[in-house]
Order: structure tokens, then sequence, then C-alpha cells
């Protein structure tokens, strides 16, 4: 999640402009009235950061009329790594099931080595980190399953999968961690997990795959089977990684069963092996009905997979459905999507890995084409030297919460939620 950016050019083209040359977005955005419905109603804002850049900030995010962002915690609360190293908040969930349901939200740190989660009260605000490892590396996903466990991963080369297991009394007690390789040894980043047991799994690189895990028995993810996603009609040549036909990559595909035996030492080879389709920087994944949406980075582009009809298509896409970015002339657009959430209206909300950070909903698919009929800005990031990460709805439909990371701003690297007054 994490990326190299050349934030100094971008200010220096950014600010030099005008400010109605900043708030400029191409026509294809649709900002009229009637946005979405319930508690996450909003009216979109007009342009991204671009000219309220500043470390010196006391709420993050540029955001529509209505919202209040509140902090939750953030290193002068908890400051995991002492000052040595940004905590790097990566991916954020709540305990969704179980005893005190929604009270706890826990947190990946995406940083090199011993990474940590940590937790964070929502009642009282106390934050502690409740597990910790040397050989823990760049951990990124995080998932909480319907059968009470909490998933997370490590997103680099050779990357693995973890379960949590916690006291059924006392949720910010880990009583074991257990290595999970049958869903594949890969770059990591999002993680699904359904009612029936299945695990969905990305690899995150550019020509990475996306990835099914069927359980031999629900809720134990110790044996199993893992699939790679192909799409049909296309040659083995066509299934490799290209930045110039990805756009191609749609239309009816098969899940194809791995080499269980190379998916626990390298998946992506085991993927290789029977041409499995590949994606420019597939980053994080969520089910929505019947529906796995899929942010694939480097395509600027959202897809959409339909587990019953077993389509692909493209949900969001610049340039198609949503404004390309411009960010050197200051021009509003979609670019680099990053994390998903699914909304309490059933939307789905996306946030950019880039500069200036946005977060974005996308309208419904209400023709049922497999393409959102519009895309809307939600918010912007204002910090010149983060990313948002770790959008999540969790029980409260009226907050979503938001991780800033590494971040201009001291000490600032931390989570927060912006809430609907």
């Amino acid at each position: 999640m994490r990326r190299t950016r050349l934030v100094t050019a971008a200010l220096t083209l950014g600010l030099g402009l005008p400010l109605g040359l900043m708030a400029a977005a191409p026509a294809v955005a649709d900002h009229g009235h009637g946005h979405g419905h319930g508690p996450m109603a909003f009216e979109p804002i007009t342009a991204s950061a671009y000219d309220q850049m500043s470390a010196d900030w006391t709420e993050p995010l540029v955001a529509p009329k209505g919202f209040k962002q509140k902090l939750v915690a953030d290193e002068t609360v908890l400051d995991v790594y002492s000052g040595t190293t940004d905590d790097l908040h990566d991916m954020n969930t709540v305990n969704e099931t179980g005893r005190h349901a929604g009270r706890y939200l826990y947190r990946t740190h995406e940083v090199s080595s011993n990474g940590a989660l940590s937790v964070v009260d929502l009642r009282t605000g106390e934050a502690k980190v409740i597990a910790q490892r040397a050989d823990w590396s760049r951990l990124d996903g995080l998932r909480w399953t319907p059968w009470g466990t909490l998933l997370f991963a490590e997103e680099t080369t050779g990357g693995r999968l973890f379960e949590a297991f916690l006291d059924p009394e006392d949720p910010t007690v880990i009583t074991r961690v257990e290595e999970r390789r049958e869903a594949g040894i890969l770059r990591h980043e999002g993680i699904e997990a359904r009612a029936d047991g299945t695990v969905f799994v990305i690899d995150e690189l550019n020509g990475g795959s996306i990835y099914k895990f069927e359980p031999t028995r629900r809720g134990d993810l110790s044996d199993g089977r893992l699939y790679a996603l192909r799409l049909k009609g296309l040659s083995d040549a066509e299934q490799k990684w290209n930045p110039a036909t990805y756009s191609a990559k749609t239309g009816a595909f098969e899940w194809v069963a791995l080499d269980m035996d190379q998916v626990v030492v390298d998946a992506d080879a085991a993927a290789n092996a029977v041409n499995a389709t590949e994606f420019g920087r597939p980053e994080d994944v969520e089910v929505i009905g019947s529906t796995l949406y899929v942010a694939n980075t480097s395509e600027d582009r959202v897809v959409a997979i339909d587990l019953r009809k077993k389509v692909l298509s493209g949900f969001v896409e610049a340039g198609v459905n949503a404004p390309v970015e411009n960010a050197g002339s200051g021009v509003t657009g979609f670019n680099s999507p990053d994390n998903l959430a699914q909304g309490p209206d059933g939307r789905l909300w996306i946030v950019e890995d880039n500069y200036a950070s946005d977060i974005w909903a996308a309208g419904k698919d209400t023709d049922r084409d497999g393409v959102a009929e519009k895309t809307e800005l939600f918010a912007s990031l204002k910090d010149p030297g983060a990313e948002i990460s770790g959008i999540y709805f969790g029980k409260d439909p009226k907050s979503l919460f938001f991780n800033v990371q590494h971040p201009e701003k001291p000490k600032a690297d931390g989570t927060w939620k912006i809430t609907r007054r």
C-alpha cells in the first residue's frame, strides 16, 4: 500500500495554479443532487485538496457539509515504534460478532519488520498493542471472519496469511496465532471472508492474480483448495499483465484449481502454471451481495466479479464512469484505487493510493451491466505527505473509519472517523 511519491513536484505544480483550475474536473463526473441515501448520504465536494495542502491541520479531510471528523487514536495516543518510524496504520476492522460486538477497532501496522496488531477500545479510547513479532513484515490486510477470528497478512514477497484467535471473554486478548499457508504465499493485501467459509485474497503486484480459498470445513483454514481466476476466451499470452490491454480483460471466467504443494511455497508460480489472469496491482477485495469487487491500482479501475454468473466487468474506471486525474494541472480525478469498503446503503466506497488521496463512492449498477452508474467525490486528504488507508464501516452506519498513513504532520499517523452529524 505504501508508495513512492513525488510530493514536492506535485505541490509545486498544483499550488501554482489559479483556484478555478484546481477545482476543474471532467464532465464525466456526476455532481448532481440526490447522492445516495441513508446515514451516509452526502453532497459531493467539488475538487481534491490540491489548494489546501498543509502539515498543520486539525482535521485531515476536506469533507462535505454536515460531517464531523474525530480522532480515534494516533501516535500521540499510542506510539507503537516510539518515534523510530511512522506507525503506518494500514487496515481497520472491528469485532463484528460475539461479545461486545463493535466495541474494539483492530489495526495492522505496515512496517518492514517487527510488525504489530493494535486495538482501540472505542468506548474508553484506550489503545494498545495486542500482538507483535520480529518476523512479521509489512502487515497490511485485515478482516474479521464470520467465525470470530482475525485474518491479517503480509504485503511482501513471500507474504503469509495469519489467523488470530481471541479470548471469547475479552476480544482484546489473542490466545494464539496460526499461519495459513494453504491460502497462498504471495504479496497479500486485501482479504475477504464469507459466511460459508470462503476466503478471497489477491497478489499485489503488476501481474498479480485474484484467488479464492475454499476450506474443507467451514472455519478451518488449515485444509482446503486455492483457486485462481482465469478469464475465458483469452490466449495464454493475453492472460498476462499488459498495461495497454487491461481494459479488455472482462467477460466470463472460471476458477482454476492450483497445485497445493506449490501454493504453500509460491502461489504466484502456481497461478502462472495454469495461466491465471494477471491484473495491474490488485490491492483490496470487498464482497457486496453476490459480487466481489477488486481494486486494480495500476489500471485506475475497480472490477466487479459476479460470483453467480461468473462474469467480470469494469465497475469503475477512470475515463469511463469516473473523471481522469491530472494532479499536475490540479484536475480532480480517479487515480490508483486502493482500499474498498461496503457502505451502509450497499454502495462501494473507494480510496486512492496517490496524491491527493481521495475517497469516492460508486453508484449502484442499476441497469445490471456490471458498471456503476456514476462516481462521487466524498473527501480528500489535506496532508501533503500522506495517504488514506483502511477505509471501513463498522457497526455504526453513520461512521467511516480511515487511517492517515505517513503524514508530514508530526506524530499524526493514526486512525480517524468521519461521521454524519
